[in-house]
């Protein structure tokens, strides 16, 4: 038996949950790190913390998505749990690098644009 089917609509569905968790957290707490980077200007940091949403969601549907393409066949259980554990914890290391290089350049943007202010 192909548990394919199967494999899919769970990883859909974890998927889909992790990313739009994510995503909300990021967004609802980021915004404190990039209203200081546009100097308490609240409409070009919630348009700005808007659009790194957007792309947040874009990126990570889209590698999700190109996930389906490079599954191999799912014959057991077994390799059903597998499987979908591979490709949640890739998803999920690809969240915890991009957060750590988004966190590096707001760091070192606010850094510069304090340097520059003083």
């Amino acid at each position: 038996m192909n548990y394919n089917i199967l494999a899919y609509i769970i990883y859909a569905a974890v998927t889909i949950y992790i990313i739009s968790r994510v995503g909300r957290l990021f967004h609802k707490n980021g915004r404190v790190f990039i209203l200081r980077l546009f100097h308490d200007h609240t409409a070009q940091a919630d348009a700005t913390n808007n659009i790194i949403l957007i792309a947040y969601y874009l990126f990570n549907i889209g590698y999700a998505i190109v996930q389906f393409s490079n599954w191999q066949t799912v014959r057991d259980i077994q390799t059903l749990i597998a499987s979908i554990a591979n490709k949640t914890g890739m998803l999920v290391g690809i969240l915890a690098v991009t957060h750590y290089f988004n966190m590096a350049l707001i760091y070192i943007l606010s850094k510069r644009i304090l340097h520059y202010s003083s």
